[in-house]
């Protein structure tokens, strides 16, 4: 029987609970998932390439369903590459609808092959953004409901050496 693969990408600067929620939730969905890190042009990244993998590896790494990567060019001819046919988003908002709608009918302009399925943030992270969590983080603020420990060890790691600088 063929394995259901799907691939959920972000730029996980940090990754947060929303992000691990999605994840668990798409692992209930799917066979497989692949976890792809993103580089985004319109933002520049607190933490590399590298840390964010890091941070994901230790966080859902152990689990054998979960494959973290990244990549470069557009999603829908790396979700093809891999062999999959699906694109899990998270949505919190109609704001996010309507920005991700758009990319969804983009993609399946150039791959029609290729679905998105959105799935609808669970109620507590709802608020929540990467964004939200770095600024939070920047300024000294509690981030313990918004990320697991390890990502806020590395925040308050990133945010002390930028204060020495």
């Amino acid at each position: 029987m063929k394995k259901r693969l799907a691939v959920y990408p972000g730029s996980f600067d940090p990754v947060t609970y929303g992000h691990l929620d999605i994840i668990q939730r798409g692992l209930e969905v799917f066979d497989h998932l692949i976890i792809a890190v993103a580089g985004n042009s319109e933002k520049s990244g607190l933490f590399t390439f590298a840390e964010r993998l890091g941070l994901l590896e230790e966080l859902v790494g152990d689990n054998p369903r979960v494959q973290i990567e990244t990549f470069q060019g557009l999603l829908v001819d790396y979700v093809v590459s891999r062999g999959a046919s699906v694109i899990i988003r998270g949505l919190r908002a109609v704001s996010d609808f309507e920005y991700e709608f758009q990319l969804a009918q983009t993609n399946r302009a150039i791959h029609p092959e290729v679905e998105t399925i959105f799935m609808m943030t669970s109620v507590p992270y709802v608020y929540l953004s990467s964004s939200v969590v770095k600024t939070v983080a920047s300024l000294g603020g509690p981030v313990d409901s918004f990320v697991p420990p390890p990502v806020k060890a590395a925040l308050q790691k990133k945010f002390t050496n930028l204060r020495s600088s």
